[in-house]
């Protein structure tokens, strides 16, 4: 295959439908996106491939919400691995791309780097934010870690909090391709189906880790053999069929599941953006009396931010900010 196809599906979200089966799901391939992301900030390779992780769920699970909406994920734990959290803010219109921003915080003394990642997290939670825009009361689902694998949160996040039996296949990595630099690349599938059958009550508990519900205390039945069947047929996928960037995901899909007739929709389009501006700290910051204000200026007499997400920094003279403003913002040097 020629590159051309590379360049097509390199950072994208294709949504399919499985109509023998009543299960959806997406195909995403991040390239530039997770590049961005990573190359900006000098993380342990053992963060790195959490980050990673985490970006791929984010694009896989983001597509979903509807137009000016944003999608969160926060993971947050005891371990050295003290947070990841990502955004996903859909597109403004129909076409529109969508946009992507990740970040995690580690304790370096703490940090295992040949470790395992996942288990650097510790004890805490996952967490899905969704912000459905001004006048909205924002919706926030947790669910405690659990599984061993960010994906596997993520399956339980939907068992439990949604009641949505949900599988992730998912690789990522640093990848060489002919003629080009070394880059990360990332690649995924998910499936997702609606349950038909009465779960459990909360107070029986389920059969995943801690009493969780999982994908099987859901579906029963017709939808549960077809869950299963698709799931085994999503098991066989190889790690360069997901990360490509030589197989199509419309070839993929055939690949991996053309007994169960499937059937795709408008790839989703998407790339690194951030949302910070030098009003979005002002706003933070309008919290603090000037007592507090002065204990963040600096010996040069300027307050300092710098955005986790993208590396923006900001200057702001101190006595522009907080509720004890003197000067407005313009007056700022």
């Amino acid at each position: 295959m020629t590159s051309l196809s590379q360049i097509a599906w390199d950072d994208t979200v294709l949504p399919f439908q499985l109509d023998r089966s009543d299960i959806r799901g997406r195909v995403a391939r991040l390239d530039g996106v997770l590049d961005r992301i990573l190359t900006q900030h000098n993380y342990p390779a053992v963060v790195e491939a959490l980050v990673a992780e985490a970006a791929l769920l984010t694009a896989l699970i983001g597509q979903t919400i509807k137009l000016r909406w944003k999608l969160s994920l926060q993971i947050r734990g005891d371990g050295p691995v003290r947070i990841i959290a990502t955004d996903y803010y859909a597109p403004i219109k129909e076409g529109a791309v969508a946009q992507i921003r990740a970040w995690a915080s580690y304790d370096s003394e703490r940090l295992d780097y040949d470790g395992p990642g996942f288990d650097q997290i510790g004890q805490g939670y996952f967490a899905i934010l969704l912000d459905q825009g001004a006048g909205n009361v924002p919706y926030q689902g947790i669910t405690p870690l659990s599984g061993g694998s960010l994906s596997a949160c993520a399956e339980t996040y939907f068992a439990q909090s949604e009641q949505l039996p949900t599988s992730f296949a998912l690789s990522f990595g640093r990848s060489k391709l002919p003629v080009s630099a070394e880059r990360w690349r990332a690649g995924g599938v998910m499936l997702q189906a609606m349950p038909k059958a009465s779960i459990p009550a909360a107070s029986e508990g389920g059969s995943g880790e801690g009493g969780l519900l999982a994908a099987e205390d859901i579906l029963d039945g017709e939808e549960g053999e077809n869950w299963s069947r698709a799931n085994h047929l999503l098991s066989t996928v190889e790690e360069m069929e997901l990360i490509g960037p030589t197989v199509a995901p419309t070839d993929l899909l055939i690949r991996l599941f053309h007994e169960e007739t499937p059937r795709v929709f408008d790839a989703q389009a998407v790339q690194f953006g951030c949302s910070c501006s030098p009003d979005k700290v002002r706003d933070s910051l309008s919290i603090y009396s000037a007592k507090d204000i002065g204990h963040m200026t600096t010996d040069e007499g300027i307050v300092t931010a710098d955005c986790q997400f993208c590396g923006a920094h900001y200057e702001f003279d101190p006595a522009t900010l907080g509720f004890e403003a003197t000067k407005a913002p313009e007056d700022d040097g």
